[in-house]
Formats: C-alpha cells, sequence, structure tokens
C-alpha cells in the first residue's frame, strides 16, 4: 500500500489512459453524504471486501485507490491493508479523504 495526497490523486484522475478505481470505504450513508464524484461505494467493514473490490476491478492488479472521511480517520489505511493482504499489487491510500478534496472542489 502506498499513501498518496490530493495532487497525486488529480494527476491521476487527470490522465485520460489511467485506469485505476477509487473506492469510498465508508459505511453506505456516509458515502451518500458526501465522496468524490468518480468514485464507487463498498463499505471497507464489509466481510466481502476484498472480494468485491476484485469483481469491480476486474484484477488483482489493477490500481486501486481507497479513501475515507478525513486525515484522522483510519478506514482506508485498515481497508488497504486487507487488500495487501489479499495480493492485490497496487493498492493507494488517499489519507486526506472526501474532506480534503471537497474542501478544494467545489
Amino acid at each position: 500500500m502506498q499513501a498518496i495526497d490530493r495532487q497525486e490523486l488529480e494527476a491521476m484522475n487527470g490522465r485520460n489512459n489511467q485506469d485505476f478505481v477509487l473506492i469510498n470505504v465508508l459505511p453506505r450513508d456516509k458515502f451518500l453524504s458526501k465522496h468524490i464524484r468518480t468514485s464507487i461505494n463498498i463499505p471497507g467493514d464489509d466481510p466481502n471486501f476484498a472480494q468485491q473490490v476484485e469483481q469491480v476491478a476486474g484484477s488483482k492488479d489493477r490500481e486501486i485507490v481507497l479513501y475515507c472521511a478525513n486525515f484522522d480517520c483510519p478506514a482506508s489505511a485498515e481497508a488497504a491493508r486487507k487488500l495487501d493482504e489479499a495480493g492485490f499489487k497496487r493498492v493507494y491510500d488517499y489519507e486526506g479523504g472526501a474532506e480534503d478534496w471537497l474542501k478544494n472542489h467545489h
């Protein structure tokens, strides 16, 4: 797992050929109230989290970016660890989360 910041995620978003999945790992109600527009929701505490991510991504080699609420929220780091353990090769944790992103993208 590799931590990334907002500039790195913006760069990934800006590259047309960048094929990655952006996943909000918070519970559904939190996702619905605040999330990054291009992201999907797979709650990190779901017992089948890694399988669901693999289903969506199609492969463990695809780049996966996880995020949660903000810098203080540990959920994305915990979810990233689960994916590392499940054999995913390119997992990123956007530490600033929805709060950091939305503060800078209106």
